[in-house]
């Protein structure tokens, strides 16, 4: 694809989110690009499930493909799970303030006011394996390396990419051309959340109702006085009722 060659025995991992500084390599969920001929055996399959996170890691080159340490130091480093006392001040110090800024994270020594001063403590900390050094890698045919890192959340309705930034195609402008047409239509497709997706339940409307009252019925002047009537001689025996019943029979 565009003449490049993804490096070889890539794994990107599943963040479980768990306290150990290494425990992102604590699962079984791996992605692997350009598995070698030993990986290839041990690749098992798996599933993605909703709320899983991924640590997607790439690595392109147009040399081969095949990685090797180049003789070049590093700047970028990472804690680790050792314990030392170390001796110097400015190691002391160096120390401390990587792990309150960076905590188990990477950082790089740019991160730091005073550079000279950080190198100077970095050495004892390396020594002693206090911090991991991310090694400089090339192609084991010299040629440049580009690598591309980001974090994706697997959730109900697509895929989100939090981070790691968006490469910007039109930018760019390549002599070759992809001619799969499975390969074509897979990149046509959207790895972000899907537009759309469950519609939202509305709320219940918490207000009392009211209820409509019904029209009271019509009627003529003639059923209303013969109602009014009744109603009239009604009441009338009722009070001479109690009234008998209010007699002394002694």
């Amino acid at each position: 694809w565009y003449q490049r060659r993804v490096r070889e025995a890539v794994v990107s991992t599943q963040s479980t989110g768990s306290s150990g500084i290494n425990a992102e390599y604590g699962t079984d969920k791996q992605i692997v690009l350009n598995p070698n001929e030993a990986q290839k055996k041990e690749i098992k399959s798996m599933e993605f499930a909703v709320h899983e996170v991924y640590a997607m890691d790439v690595f392109v080159t147009t040399g081969s493909g095949k990685m090797k340490e180049a003789n070049l130091s590093t700047t970028v480093h990472k804690r680790s799970d050792e314990t030392y006392l170390l001796k110097m001040k400015a190691s002391r110090a160096f120390f401390s303030e990587v792990s309150k800024r960076f905590t188990l994270m990477p950082f790089s020594l740019r991160a730091f006011e005073d550079e000279k001063k950080a190198k100077m403590g970095l050495k004892e900390c390396v020594t002693h394996e206090l911090l991991h050094p991310y090694p400089v890698q090339q192609d084991s045919d010299g040629k440049p390396v580009a690598q591309f890192k980001y974090t994706v959340l697997v959730v109900p309705n697509g895929n989100i990419r939090i981070n790691g930034g968006l490469f910007d195609t039109s930018l760019f402008k390549s002599e070759h051309q992809i001619e799969d047409k499975e390969v074509v239509a897979l990149l046509a497709q959207s790895a972000n959340r899907k537009a759309g997706g469950k519609k939202k339940k509305k709320r219940p409307n918490l207000q009392p109702r009211r209820l409509k009252s019904k029209p009271p019925p019509k009627i003529s002047v003639d059923k209303f006085f013969l109602m009014m009537n009744f109603y009239w001689i009604g009441i009338y025996f009722k009070k001479k009722k109690k009234k008998v019943l209010c007699v002394d029979t002694t």
